[in-house]
């Protein structure tokens, strides 16, 4: 019997990545020494550091003069001044603000954490950090194309990250940039198997792939920034953006309120 399952490849064997460095060529190039080839409708799961590295987003910290506003809310906060300059240069909103919290909406319109910005694995110090792609959803575009010119397969593409949640212990991965699949798979109007209506179920299928991705791409030690999924039907043509998965403020539940927002 055929049982509905898919499968996830954790990519061996990828270099410790740097500015300039062409990822699609040394993601195939792994998948060929794995002897694992690329087919029409896999989906090709990216961490959002090595996308990072590669698009030489890497900030000095010794470089950066934190403002006022920057010195006032690293106080509340506890964190690096300068650490803060930054996140409030990725942000446009700062939303909450407590000792060993800053949470903002990122210009991308991802709220979170420190507007994404990640110091571990960059370089072994504290005065390196990384930011955000400054366009998450153009990255996954890019390495789709790349992999279709050289593979002729047409796959899917997602860039994640580690993002909390809302009154939930532990951070999972989700989907921050999307190429060639559609991030929601809607049932919203259509009926159960007693005849139910549904009224809200959007699942948010990019974050859930994200999330499985993560179980073998790992953090901290491992040196697996990339998955290669099998067997799902989700790769499709179309305009769509990870960008939808952000919920627009008008539609919060609640609004956390402080000084700095």
């Amino acid at each position: 019997m055929d049982y509905p399952k898919f499968e996830v490849i954790g990519v061996t064997g990828l270099p410790e990545f740097k500015a300039g460095d062409n990822l699609g060529e040394e993601i195939l190039k792994a998948l060929t020494r794995m002897n694992v080839p690329i087919e029409n409708g896999d989906v090709l799961v990216v961490s959002q550091k090595v996308v990072s590295k590669v698009e030489g987003m890497t900030v000095d910290l010794t470089r950066v003069v934190p403002s006022q506003r920057a010195l006032e809310i690293a106080k509340a906060c506890g964190k690096d001044p300068r650490f803060v300059e930054l996140v409030l240069q990725e942000s446009q909103s700062v939303e909450y603000v407590a000792p060993g919290h800053l949470i903002v909406t990122t210009k991308h319109g991802i709220t979170c954490a420190n507007a994404g910005i990640d110091v571990s694995n960059v370089d072994g110090t504290q005065n390196t950090v990384l930011l955000l792609p400054k366009d998450p959803d153009l990255s996954a575009k890019k390495l789709k194309e790349y992999i279709k010119n050289k593979t002729g397969k047409n796959v899917a593409v997602i860039i994640s990250d580690t993002h909390g949640r809302t009154l939930r212990e532990g951070q999972i991965n989700v989907a921050i940039g999307l190429s060639g699949l559609n991030p929601f798979r809607d049932y919203r109007g259509k009926a159960d198997m007693k005849g139910y209506v549904l009224r809200v179920k959007l699942i948010a299928v990019a974050d859930e792939i994200a999330s499985a991705a993560e179980l073998v791409i790992g953090q901290a030690t491992e040196k697996i920034p990339v998955a290669l999924i099998k067997g799902l039907n989700v790769v499709e043509e179309g305009e769509y953006s990870a960008k939808t998965l952000n919920m627009p403020k008008e539609r919060w539940f609640f609004k956390p309120q402080n000084k700095f927002n």
